[in-house]
């Protein structure tokens, strides 16, 4: 089956219970994202009838989707008795905006050393390369890299992170993290929801805030004059002194 040109396309799952998947066109398009996905349920519905009720998976290319967006994307779905499970993307704000809704995000992140599973050792790599780990980190879990590390996942509390570079989350952290433990001033934490137990940078040590996190927003911890401040994250890789 193929779409029209410049077209979305609605992929329905397999008979045994997979996702459905809704694929975005490129960025740029006239149609907006939801006329283009009120599009592709229609041709799908003509070529195979009404899709079965289950989770969709969005490949939304490089959309730069809002949260307010994503929510009219979640409406349109359940009026077919679908919801939105997933969404992957080239354009981090879109991701964001994703895991502030509560779905899983998957971006795609370049130059990254190795990987581990949730249940395997993690590998301490070698200092300047990125780590990553896959799954989320439990309590009594401690992770640690020569280099900067990449959870893709949420850290619960009781967990620990630490790394010599970067300490990145793409989830939420609520455990202690240490970034630049061998004295690099310059290392960032990074979390699209940043509420920890602790924060530390080189030597430097403060806790974490109480107050939500603001909606959509990616946020990070670096050093100013020595003392720790939180700010918006810039949406971007590798992060720049």
């Amino acid at each position: 089956m193929s779409a029209p040109a410049l077209g979305a396309l609605f992929l329905p799952g397999s008979s045994g219970g997979g996702s459905h998947r809704l694929v975005l066109p490129p960025s740029g398009q006239a149609a907006s994202p939801q006329e283009l996905a009120v599009r592709a349920l229609e041709s799908a519905g003509l070529l195979q009838g009404p899709p079965r009720p289950g989770p969709v998976g969005l490949e939304a290319n490089g959309w730069p989707l809002t949260a307010r967006g994503l929510r009219a994307l979640q409406e349109l779905l359940l009026q077919h008795d679908l919801w939105l499970e997933n969404v992957q993307c080239t354009n981090p704000h879109t991701l964001v905006a994703a895991a502030a809704l509560g779905l899983e995000a998957r971006p795609p992140w370049p130059g990254a050393a190795s990987s581990s599973s949730p249940d395997s050792p993690m590998p301490g790599g070698r200092a300047g390369e990125l780590v990553v780990h896959r799954g989320t980190v439990r309590s009594g879990d401690h992770l640690q890299a020569a280099g900067s590390l990449l959870v893709l996942g949420d850290v619960n509390p009781g967990a620990r992170l630490s790394a010599g570079g970067h300490v990145l989350v793409w989830g939420r952290l609520r455990g202690l993290a240490h970034a630049g433990t061998g004295g690099d001033g310059g290392a960032r934490i990074v979390a699209l929801q940043l509420r920890p137990l602790q924060l530390r940078i080189a030597g430097a040590v403060a806790r974490g805030p109480e107050e939500p996190p603001p909606e959509g927003q990616a946020e990070q911890a670096r050093l100013v004059g020595g003392v720790i401040r939180l700010e918006p994250a810039p949406p971007q890789w590798p992060l720049n002194a």
